[in-house]
């Protein structure tokens, strides 16, 4: 049914919807990263080569670059965008490792956060015209040390989030968003 209730809403906001027809093909949101300049998508338990593929069919003018996902449920389980041209990181063995196939994917130089904790690095950035750059971000009660490297970030507005019920069935803050860039026709 949530296939069927994002189809309503994004067609009711006039939005093209190219829909997988291939059925071997999977391809999960948490799998893929949209850095602004290309994609990279995870392979792991909910994402396959396939649904990578139709991806980069769907998506011409914009390099697709596959990830294997080790000890993570998602790509996006240890690592999201924290603003233009930053990627939030996690510390462990997994992350650092896909970090690393991502950079030698791209022509691209990204700067990177690294924060002690994988999920923690599941972020959202979101560029406001009246704020500027805001960030939400993992709550200092749940991660700590984590929260201590996104203050760093000055030039954000910071906002806390609590996710701690929605993590105990691997929700992270990407996986309860939908991220539309409004224009002036919606």
């Amino acid at each position: 049914k949530q296939v069927e209730a994002m189809k309503r809403v994004l067609g009711s906001l006039n939005l093209n919807i190219v829909e997988m027809l291939d059925e071997t093909a999977t391809l999960d949101g948490g799998d893929v990263l949209f850095t602004g300049r290309e994609f990279f998508v995870g392979l792991s338990r909910r994402t396959n080569q396939r649904g990578a593929e139709i991806l980069a069919d769907t998506f011409k003018d914009y390099a697709v670059s596959t990830v294997p996902v080790h000890d993570a449920l998602h790509l996006k389980s240890f690592c999201s965008m924290a603003g233009p041209n930053l990627i939030a990181i996690g510390s462990s063995e997994a992350a650092q490792k896909a970090l690393k196939t991502m950079q030698q994917m791209s022509d691209h130089r990204y700067d990177k956060l690294t924060v002690p904790d994988d999920p923690a690095a599941n972020c959202i950035y979101l560029n406001i015209p009246s704020k500027g750059h805001v960030l939400l971000h993992r709550a200092p009660e749940e991660y700590p040390e984590s929260a201590k490297v996104f203050e760093k970030l000055k030039d954000h507005m910071l906002i806390p989030i609590a996710n701690t019920e929605l993590e105990k069935v691997d929700g992270s803050l990407t996986c309860c968003s939908v991220l539309i860039n409004k224009t002036s026709e919606l």
